[in-house]
């Protein structure tokens, strides 16, 4: 009998192959669209999820009020692992991980530039990364050990075996390989490519007991059967012990299961974070999987009438309800196989560019038996949900009304497939709105003033011997005519490194809790930069010497202060008496969706990672980096030369956004590719059973094109339909959207006018072919054939 039901199957297939192909197509771009989307689902719900140990491995986190505002962050003083291991008996370990650092190692002529974390020496008894060579008890407990992935020990040494080897670290200290771990998956938060003992930290003098410092992420693990709620109860008045200063600063731990999906907080609540795109995405996936399964469904129902004489002779010879409803769902099923390794194909096609396009590494793991399971039970499912109504309307024909021809089509039959195109273009419409609404919030903050001049604005850090060596480099860029300005500072000016709450002022309520973001500068930040100066002046340490404890800072924290005229006024910061000497307007440090925090930048006294040049426009860009390098390369020959545009990395700010609208726009042009394929088979359903109603109209005079438009307002009215469910549906969606951005673009009301002629246009040239084509029809052979 299966045999039997394979050769209908293969026989309908191949008789009606234009609506096989677009069955087969539109099934297969929605499945292979669903299995992308669920491929990067996967990926991000399993971030850090494969440690041994995840369940008892938690992160500190520290929470205060400051501006007003209840802020939770995940940085901590760096005594604070041994101090939780010291107070706390339910904690088994504690391990601190450091900031990750791009370090140079050399090793022979070979100089590369990598990732590395300094690290507790437990650090790899608490996470898996497995080592496949050293002992895991010992890699990381001498202060000149190195443990490195096995692809850079490959880089490093080749085939050589690599234990024992120096490696020389940013020309400086030589390190002794101690253990090879195998390469990081790419769905975990850790990037490194080598790890360095935290005794190496004491060791230069950086492990600092200071509770205001903190600077480096905390993860405890707990003891088996540990209560974490019980922890939190005693974090909450933990810190207090040590740091009295802050009678209100509060800690608690924070589990892995949640460190990559729920990274915001709104007081004590998560509030969120990437789990929205998780859940925004898999309703995507389910939508655009459903829109292929209903055009299966209108299309087959647009052809039944092609099979009533079969379902009619079935049930007359003895075929029951049941063995009918078997079959065609079984033609579904093999119809949703085929679409299935057409889809298998279709994602290991364009996995490369997805992968670019959302910045993964995710593969088909076809070695997985598991994967199979699925994949068969994703194609099963597929082909019940898309067979299910077809199947119980073919069987549902009556023999007798088939076989005498007085079988027709009612108003019931066709409701339920115009419910399913509006449907379609219901959710085509909520994507194309979203799209332009996130496009638009993109532009918004693009657009926004920086209040510095980005273009030909340069950064290098300070590796090697650039520092040492910077009163020469400068006068030389300066000389050279490739630059007209440079100035040291603390981070690029594209980012905020350091921020602080502890500036003391004349006049400073005691109960002021603001933030302040922290910057550092030598001479020449203005007219480097081209920030704009509302008061005051620029340092000048050779005008004034006393500059080297000056201080600029911006029209917020002026603002905040209190200062009528603050040049000259004194603000303390760690035990340093910095006087004001300008004031600057407002400029984007960090997030332009943001608005701009107060701001102190701090002279020559402060500390430095960046070097600035302001490139001379009068030169080629080429010329001039070429003069750069060559300086660079000739104060600081053992490191390479590594230019940053400060326009670029201004511009990277918008990449999550920018790859949200990408994602939006893609899927909903698979959508719409989707929907017009439903409202094809519709238009050609809908052309045939009015066949005999279009030749009367044409003998009594009817035009072309008045028939074309008779048959096309149908559709136009659907699409009307589906505008008018999608556009609150739409609305509200974004408007939660963007209640996240302080710094946000209003919905204007031309979105969705410029949306409804979108979507009436495809709906169009979609239909017009069999409109057309139906209203030039021959009307002598439309009535002879009716």
């Amino acid at each position: 009998m299966i045999w039997n039901y394979l050769k209908l199957t293969w026989r309908n297939l191949y008789k009606n192959k234009a609506f096989s192909v677009i069955n087969i197509v539109g099934l297969a771009i929605g499945m292979a669209s669903a299995m992308l989307i669920l491929l990067w689902i996967q990926n991000e719900v399993s971030y850090d999820q494969f440690h041994e140990k995840k369940d008892r491995i938690y992160e500190a986190w520290n929470r205060s009020e400051f501006s007003g505002k209840l802020q939770s962050w995940n940085t901590t003083p760096k005594v604070l692992a041994r101090t939780l291991e010291k107070d706390f008996p339910e904690v088994e370990m504690a391990v601190r991980a450091d900031w990750q650092r791009s370090v140079l190692a050399v090793v022979g002529e070979k100089r590369l530039k990598i990732k590395g974390n300094i690290v507790d020496s437990m650090f790899l008894n608490m996470f898996s990364f497995p080592l496949v060579k050293g002992n895991i008890d010992q890699a990381l407990k001498a202060p000149y050990g190195i443990v490195v992935t096995e692809t850079l020990a490959k880089k490093l040494f080749g085939e050589e075996e690599p234990m024992g080897k120096n490696i020389l670290i940013d020309n400086k200290d030589n390190f002794t390989v101690t253990g090879v771990i195998k390469d990081l998956p790419n769905n975990t938060r850790f990037k490194f490519e080598a790890l360095v003992p935290w005794a190496y930290l004491r060791k230069l003098g950086e492990d600092d007991q200071n509770w205001g410092n903190n600077s480096t992420r905390t993860y405890v693990l707990l003891k088996q059967n540990a209560s974490v709620q019980s922890i939190n109860q005693k974090l909450k008045t933990f810190k207090k012990r040590y740091d009295p200063d802050e009678p209100n600063w509060q800690m608690f731990l924070y589990p892995s299961s949640r460190w990559r999906l729920y990274s915001s907080f709104e007081k004590e609540v998560e509030t969120g974070g990437l789990i929205e795109f998780v859940r925004m995405f898999a309703i995507i996936a389910a939508f655009i999987l459903l829109i292929a399964c209903i055009n299966f469904m209108n299309l087959s129902t647009a052809r039944s009438e092609k099979r009533a004489k079969e379902v009619g002779i079935r049930k007359v010879v003895g075929a029951n309800r049941q063995s009918l409803i078997s079959q065609f769902l079984g033609e579904s099923i093999v119809l949703a196989i085929i679409s299935g390794l057409v889809a298998l194909l279709i994602v290991q096609l364009s996995l490369p560019a997805f992968n670019t396009l959302t910045d993964k590494q995710l593969t088909i793991e076809s070695q997985n038996p598991v994967f199979w399971l699925l994949f068969a039970g994703f194609i099963l499912l597929t082909g019940i949900i898309a067979g299910s109504y077809p199947a119980f309307y073919l069987s549902s024909f009556m023999p007798v009304k088939v076989l005498k021809g007085t079988f027709q089509k009612t108003k019931a039959l066709v409701t339920p497939r115009k419910i399913l195109v509006t449907l379609q273009f219901t959710f085509a419409i909520v994507l194309i709105i979203c799209t332009i609404i996130v496009k638009e919030q993109i532009d918004h903050a693009r657009n926004r003033d920086t209040g510095y001049v980005k273009n030909n604005l340069l950064y290098h850090f300070l590796t090697g011997d650039i520092e040492k060596n910077y009163p020469l480099i400068k006068n030389e860029l300066l000389s050279s005519g490739a630059v007209t300005s440079v100035t040291k500072t603390s981070a690029p000016i594209t980012e905020g490194w350091s921020d602080s709450w502890g500036f003391q002022w004349e006049g400073k309520d005691p109960n002021d809790k603001t933030d302040f973001d922290r910057y550092c500068a030598d001479e020449g930040l203005i007219k480097t930069t081209g920030l704009q100066m509302l008061k005051g002046r620029d340092f000048d340490l050779r005008s004034y010497p006393t500059d080297s404890t000056g201080m600029i800072i911006n029209e917020s924290a002026a603002k905040v202060m209190g200062f009528k005229d603050p040049i000259g006024k004194i603000v303390k910061d760690n035990g340093i008496d910095w006087h004001i000497v300008g004031v600057i307007k407002d400029f984007i440090l960090q997030s332009p969706y943001n608005p701009t925090k107060p701001m102190i930048i701090e002279g020559a006294k402060g500390w430095f990672n960046v070097v600035h040049f302001k490139l001379n426009e009068k030169n080629a860009t080429a010329r001039n980096i070429d003069k750069i390098e060559a300086i660079l390369k000739k104060y600081n020959p053992s490191n390479p030369v590594e230019l940053n545009f400060v326009d670029e990395q201004y511009e990277a700010k918008f990449k999550s956004e920018q790859r949200t609208g990408t994602l939006a726009a893609l899927f909903a042009g698979l959508t719409i590719f989707i929907s017009c394929l439903g409202l094809f088979g519709l238009a050609a359903y809908m052309a045939e059973t009015r066949t005999k109603e279009i030749g009367v109209r044409k003998v009594l005079g009817a035009s072309v094109t008045g028939i074309a438009t008779l048959l096309s307002k149908e559709f136009i009215k659907l699409v009307l339909v589906s505008f008018v469910i999608a556009a609150p549906i739409a609305w509200f969606a974004m408007h939660q959207w963007l209640a996240k951005y302080p710094y946000r673009v209003s919905i204007q009301w031309w979105i969705f006018l410029v949306t409804v002629i979108i979507a009436i246009g495809i709906a169009i040239i979609t239909v017009s072919f069999h409109a057309v084509r139906a209203a030039m029809s021959n009307p002598v052979k439309s009535l002879r054939t009716e």
